[in-house]
């Protein structure tokens, strides 16, 4: 096929991240296609847009902005009128989990635009994640191949269907920034998260770096995120004494999967820079909060440690907790997060 696909899939930095099997096995079923995504940009000051992350990739040719919070009938009508001058012949649905009538909604819309035929509509058990024998359930991007089953199959947990491979410029721009630490293994940390819930809040940052300094004099400290945490991670950082760097809003995506490819470890929040650690090949600690099912966001790859406490209130999807002051979270200790950064480096929990 040498016509159009139009790939649906919204969200920012994680959210284009776990979906990158998913848009490799689109990329493979149509090789000669002009491939278009219809997405937002910039979801808040906080989030990198899919055009960044998918940044010489080869994935996507170009891109259709979704306005968030579309509801307007003049708005919806502009959009289609723009997403039929593309005459799309086939659309790729990929959006995150969702309701029945909410995917019907999105049916009629792109039956607006022109009635392409529609892969990866989420009928059935597509809608949300499978739920395995351990308890868990399957990542979100492996929900996203089932949706897609009709173009064929692709292993997720094969390296060149999630990674990322930054280019020579960012490479150099990553030797650049980081030439003050030249010489020292690097870990990696980001404090970032767009939900309060998924915040494990300083009182735990704090004595984290402080024990990780005393316990890794020969390595270096990078933190990583929003230009907004920049102000926060100072503090954090102190207790490195000239051996952290804070390049908080000083990387565009690329430079950071750059960095990230150079660090042992990366610490953080379930959040976008997570999931860039992992896709750059980084071994990761990940500090999750109980609002969703354990499974759907643990970021993909070998050797990751996820810290996870199941409570009964799991999977309350909430963005703030007050009743219960986000209980699940701020269980999860210090002693914990240093146990499963040992493990993640390989020298054992007493190192």
């Amino acid at each position: 096929m040498k016509g159009t696909v139009l790939i649906h899939r919204l969200g920012s930095l994680g959210d284009t991240v776990v979906a990158l099997p998913a848009l490799r096995l689109v990329a493979r079923a149509y090789p000669e296609a002009r491939r278009i995504m219809l997405t937002n940009f910039n979801v808040s000051s906080r989030a990198a847009p899919a055009q960044e992350v998918l940044e010489g990739t080869g994935l996507i040719d170009d891109y259709i902005r979704y306005p968030v919070g579309l509801r307007s009938a003049r708005g919806l009508a502009r959009l289609a009128a723009e997403v039929r001058s593309v005459r799309p012949e086939v659309v790729v649905y990929l959006p995150s989990p969702r309701g029945l009538g909410a995917a019907l909604r999105d049916r009629m819309f792109f039956a607006a635009c022109g009635n392409p035929r529609v892969v990866g509509m989420p009928w059935g058990s597509r809608r949300t994640g499978l739920r395995r024998p351990d308890g868990r359930v399957e990542r979100e991007g492996e929900r996203l191949l089932r949706c897609l089953d009709a173009l064929g199959t692709l292993d997720p947990r094969a390296p060149e269907s999630y990674r990322l491979w930054p280019g020579d410029a960012a490479r150099d721009h990553a030797d650049a920034v980081l030439a003050p630490l030249r010489g020292r293994p690097l870990l990696a940390f980001s404090v970032g998260t767009k939900m309060p819930v998924n915040d494990w809040e300083d009182t735990h940052w704090r004595p984290l770096l402080q024990a990780l300094a005393a316990r890794y004099p020969q390595y270096a400290m990078v933190a990583v995120g929003a230009r907004e945490e920049a102000g926060r991670v100072d503090p954090l950082l102190a207790p490195w004494q000239g051996r952290g760097l804070n390049l908080c809003g000083e990387l565009r995506v690329p430079a950071s999967v750059a960095v990230l490819s150079r660090c042992r470890a990366f610490i953080g929040h379930d959040s976008g820079p997570l999931h860039l650690a992992a896709a750059a090949g980084t071994r990761c600690v990940g500090i999750f909060s109980a609002r969703l099912a354990p499974g759907m966001w643990f970021p993909f790859g070998e050797g990751h440690e996820v810290i996870y406490h199941s409570i009964a209130c799991q999977g309350c999807s909430l963005e703030r907790c007050e009743e219960r002051a986000k209980a699940c979270i701020r269980s999860i200790t210090v002693d914990e997060v240093l146990q499963a950064v040992a493990r993640v480096l390989g020298t054992g929990a007493d190192a």
